[in-house]
């Protein structure tokens, strides 16, 4: 039986306490607001896997195509014994193009808030690893995490693909790429994707596709406050937006209201103009130079970078040198 992990997050609040919270606290701002962390219910990671399967939607095809032309090299730099630390891990799809080149690896470490897909991924990776020591962590990536004492020395490799980040405001996301060199250790690398700046009309498209799958994925987090909070959203009320403000170099995407209205939610009610939005997320896109220079002030030292034939997304080596 494998050591249990230490992360060290925040006092725990059961699942739905969470989101009312959130969705109250949200909704009552002057610019309203939800959180697209509570995207991914079992609704919602259904939806995104067909967003995923959608023409309009590069990112993961061009990422893939990435991970499997470099895997072999990526292999080759990694010592034998080595920890692989996946932040934010959800399924492990991508990681299985990592973990099938990488077969010296002293243990795999997903760390997720869900437990289903921890679970669902762990079964999965030992029906086609059988011989991978897979340790997850149920918790928040950005949290400091303690490996167990046969672990702690050996080298770490960070794993963080799907240009994630993108959902961080550039502060935010520095403070992140500091957390994850505090968690990485000197000598630790990280391998992290990055959604690059392109053509505004092919951006704009990716986050509104036109089968519509992506407002139907924006729109349950509506429903999901429906079914799990007992409010009163009336979807067809609602419509998805998604545009790019190039000022600030990312996809901005919101749920606007089509009427004038009120919603209520755990016995509060909210009102609604008509046009007022919900802001649920950000995507912020980078250059390769813009995001290296990220990276250097979170402490990190840009090494390799890699880009699909088009250009439309890139996957960067970075490794953490003190002193």
């Amino acid at each position: 039986m494998s050591p249990a992990l230490s992360v060290k997050t925040a006092p725990a609040m059961a699942p739905d306490d969470e989101f009312a919270l959130a969705v109250i606290d949200g909704l009552s701002a002057p610019q309203k607001s939800l959180p697209c962390r509570f995207f991914y219910d079992a609704q919602g990671s259904e939806l995104f896997e067909q967003i995923t399967r959608l023409p309009e939607y590069y990112p993961t095809r061009a990422e893939i195509a990435i991970l499997e032309a470099q895997a072999a090299g990526i292999a080759a730099h990694t010592p034998p014994g080595s920890v692989l630390i996946e932040f934010g891990s959800g399924s492990s799809r991508k990681t299985e193009i990592v973990l099938a080149a990488l077969r010296s690896l002293a243990a795999y470490v997903p760390i997720d808030v869900s437990g289903d897909a921890l679970a669902g991924a762990k079964q999965r990776l030992h029906e086609r690893f059988p011989a991978l020591r897979v340790i997850p962590v149920i918790g928040d990536f950005r949290a400091a995490l303690t490996l167990p004492n046969e672990l702690a020395s050996r080298p770490r490799l960070g794993f963080f693909p799907g240009s994630t980040i993108g959902n961080f405001t550039p502060d935010e996301a520095r403070a992140l790429l500091a957390a994850m060199a505090h968690t990485l250790k000197n000598g630790g690398r990280l391998l992290i994707g990055i959604d690059l700046r392109k053509d505004v009309a092919r951006l704009e498209a990716a986050y509104d596709d036109a089968a519509g799958v992506t407002a139907a994925f924006n729109l349950n987090i509506l429903a999901r406050a429906n079914r799990d909070l007992g409010a009163n959203f009336d979807l067809e009320a609602f419509a998805h937006q998604a545009k790019f403000n190039d000022a600030e170099s990312r996809i901005e995407i919101h749920i606007v209201s089509k009427k004038a209205q009120t919603v209520s939610v755990c016995g509060k009610t909210f009102a609604f103009a008509e046009g007022e939005k919900i802001h649920t997320e950000n995507s912020c896109k980078y250059t390769i130079e813009s995001f290296q220079a990220l990276a250097r002030e979170a402490g990190w030292t840009p090494r390799s970078v890699w880009t699909d034939p088009d250009g439309l997304f890139s996957f960067h080596e970075l490794m953490i040198v003190e002193g």
